[in-house]
């Protein structure tokens, strides 16, 4: 496995990845209803090209080239994004892309790493040693959904 930067050619990978991922790992914690506000089959592409882009995104690659997971975080520090392949999970994928984020972060001044985790991720921010502030609840596309504040200090 290695890590690059996001390329716009990735956008399609991407997408279908973020879609695989939310309605496979996420099953367990949330309903279709929900799976599919969060992950509807067609995204808003312009919204998805604007945030990846504006953002520090990477992607993890396997040998074949293949995208494998990918992250992002903002210039303020929140990690928006972190996604990882179904088929790769429990292979230090995630943990991979974190690190190379945060040491993006603490690059750029930050020494603080915000994020909003789903259910099925919280537990593996807290081994990575990101506190649980608060649940946090936001409607989207009508659902409401479960997800926790979560921050590090680096």
């Amino acid at each position: 496995m290695r890590i690059r930067l996001y390329n716009r050619m990735d956008l399609d990978d991407v997408l279908k990845l973020y879609y695989d991922t939310v309605h496979s790992v996420c099953a367990q914690d949330y309903s279709l209803e929900e799976l599919d506000a969060m992950a509807p089959e067609k995204p808003n592409i312009y919204h998805w090209e604007t945030s990846l882009e504006k953002n520090h995104t990477i992607v993890a690659v396997n040998d074949e080239d293949e995208i494998i997971g990918f992250g992002n975080i903002g210039q303020t520090g929140f990690l928006d994004r972190l996604y990882v392949d179904k088929d790769y999970l429990h292979q230090g994928v995630a943990s991979a892309l974190v690190k190379h984020l945060e040491n993006y972060a603490k690059v750029n001044g930050n020494n603080i790493i915000d994020t909003i985790s789903t259910i099925s991720s919280e537990d593996f921010f807290k081994k990575l040693g990101y506190k649980t502030l608060s649940e946090d609840i936001s409607e989207l596309r009508g659902e409401r959904i479960v997800g926790y504040a979560m921050e590090k200090k680096l």
